[in-house]
């Protein structure tokens, strides 16, 4: 069914985004700090500031589209948006659905969180939000998975005892250990996965994609990438 989908999907899509008047940029909008929903109901976060900027650089009309997780390629392949941003790592696998810009975030690790450090996470129970390169990481080892359509469901399922550890990306982890007030910790050392994040856009999407990359080239060449990478995640952020 889904290979049909992405197949009647890649021909209607096959105009590209640029001959639309808007280019509608997709994110999940529930995974602070890279995009989330503020108390007014508005998107903010390191890739909403980023992505105005691109579109303003590439001279695009830009306008955003939150989408769930679990979704969120298939509704990109099948048109109702342009592009994918939303901390979304570069894998072989999505490769082979979809294209990407460049990296806007470096590689960075992935880490274990518990009530405990002594959790044995290579044999217990293990959250993570499904399919994400931390889901798949898990499925490798000898620990049972368990995932759920959000990280915060996954850390949740530690709080209720549902398992034994949540496994995600450090940078989204952090604030969530440091504000417990000790009831969480970090497991064990963190774990480099992945190629960097960067945004997904359709197959044959060829010249949106050329627009976004030379947009972030250019901030990462003036340094206001980093910047914005220091604004959102702390002066100890990855940089370029």
């Amino acid at each position: 069914m889904r290979t049909l989908t992405l197949t009647a999907a890649l021909a209607l899509a096959a105009t590209g985004a640029l001959a639309q008047d808007v280019v509608r940029m997709g994110t999940e909008g529930a995974y602070p700090p890279y995009s989330y929903l503020n108390d007014q109901g508005e998107l903010e976060g390191y890739e909403i500031d980023l992505g105005n900027e691109l579109c303003t650089r590439a001279g695009l009309t830009c306008e955003w589209v939150t989408n769930d997780w679990d979704s969120i390629i298939p509704n990109l392949v099948s048109g109702n948006y342009d592009t994918i941003m939303a901390g979304m790592s570069i894998t072989p696998e999505r490769d082979d659905v979809i294209d990407f810009t460049q990296d806007y975030i470096p590689p960075t690790p992935s880490s274990y969180v518990g009530l405990s450090p002594d959790v044995d996470v290579t044999s217990g129970i293990v959250a993570a939000q499904t399919n994400t390169i931390q889901a798949s990481h898990v499925a490798e080892t000898s620990a049972t998975l368990l995932e759920f359509a959000t990280q915060d469901e996954a850390v949740a399922a530690v709080r209720n005892g549902e398992a034994d550890a949540a496994f995600g990306d450090t940078d989204y982890l952090t604030p969530i250990v440091e504000s417990s007030g000790g009831e969480l910790t970090f497991i064990g050392d963190p774990v480099p996965l992945g190629e960097g994040i960067g945004i997904g856009v359709r197959e044959s999407d060829a010249e949106l994609k050329a627009k976004l990359d030379e947009a972030i080239t250019a901030m990462k060449e003036d340094g206001s990438l980093n910047e914005l990478l220091a604004k959102w995640f702390g002066d100890a952020a990855p940089s370029y």
